[in-house]
Formats: C-alpha cells, sequence, structure tokens
C-alpha cells in the first residue's frame, strides 16, 4: 500500500471510530432525554419543552455520523447484485461508478449544508436557544466523512488494496487485528 493510502487509512480508522462512538453516545443522549421528556409530561405533569427540539438536533447527528461509518464499512446502498453478477472491466467500472457518485454526492451535502447554514445561522431555535444553522452542521460533518472515506475506497480500489477498510488493531492502529 502507499504511503498515503497507508495515512490516510489510519487516520480514517480513527475518523470513523471516533464517528461511531460519537453518534452511540448521541443515540444514547436522546434515549435518556425522550425517556426524561416522556417522564415529565406523564408523570410531574410538566412537559420539558426542550426535550423534542433537543432529541431531534442529537437524532441529525447520529443518523450522520452513523451512516458515514456505514459508507466506510461497506453497510450503505450499492450496487450489490450487479457487482455480484458482473466481472472484469464491468465490475471495475460499477465499482469506481459507485464510490465516484457517493463522493459527489458527499460534496454536494458539504456544499448545500454549508450554504443552508449560512443563511439561517442568525436565527435561533426557541426551545433549545441555538443557532438554527447548528440543523445543517451535522449535514455538513456527515458529508465530509462520507467524502474522505469515498475516497479512501476509491484509492484502495485503484491501487489494487483490499475494499474493505483496515480495522482498528488493539494498539489503534490501522492493520490487521
Amino acid at each position: 500500500m502507499s504511503g498515503f493510502a497507508r495515512m490516510l487509512t489510519r487516520i480514517n480508522s480513527r475518523l470513523s471510530l471516533i464517528a461511531l462512538l460519537a453518534a452511540g453516545l448521541g443515540l444514547i443522549m436522546m434515549t435518556a432525554i425522550v425517556a426524561w421528556t416522556v417522564f415529565g409530561r406523564y408523570i410531574l405533569n410538566a412537559t420539558p419543552t426542550w426535550g423534542e427540539p433537543a432529541s431531534l438536533f442529537l437524532m441529525l447527528w447520529f443518523i450522520l455520523l452513523g451512516g458515514s461509518v456505514g459508507v466506510r464499512e461497506l453497510d450503505h446502498m450499492g450496487f450489490d447484485v450487479g457487482l455480484h453478477y458482473l466481472r472484469g472491466p464491468a465490475k471495475s467500472a460499477l465499482i469506481i461508478a459507485n464510490e465516484v457518485l457517493v463522493t459527489l454526492f458527499a460534496f454536494a451535502m458539504v456544499w448545500y449544508g454549508t450554504e443552508l447554514a449560512a443563511k439561517v445561522w442568525s436565527d435561533r431555535l426557541p426551545m433549545i436557544g441555538i443557532s438554527k444553522g447548528w440543523d445543517y452542521v451535522p449535514i455538513i460533518a456527515g458529508g465530509s466523512l462520507i467524502a474522505l472515506f469515498s475516497i479512501e475506497k476509491l484509492l484502495l480500489f485503484l491501487t489494487g488494496e483490499k475494499l474493505a477498510p483496515m480495522p482498528l488493531n488493539a494498539n489503534g492502529l490501522g492493520g490487521e487485528a
């Protein structure tokens, strides 16, 4: 594996792990907020008004971070049936087309997510008191990770390396465990 590909894979291994842990933490936090909101509504008869918007905000984060990890771990939608039946140059072309399309879509997420965030940054979400632009930051973060992970997969494929990214091993470095 080339030095650049190895470096990118090591960086992406760490980013993927961080994104997965953040997504899991976000899911746990959202579950706790929803439980507190239900408890407040039905037991205390005093619904916390911030509960629903806060849980939706966390949901954006864990869906997009978790989705980006799915792209890296080959768990996203693709042309699996076609890849199963194709051989040779046709299969290679489909793999390359898939990664290029995913990368282009990810760049669009970053571009348009940034535009949306900038347009509404001065507006506030009334129940949780943060900028409305923060609603679009997960799209930018998720799109950035998806683009980075797709570029890694494309680079690994074009250099003849294995398609699956290197997992983190026991000492936190990419490579075989």
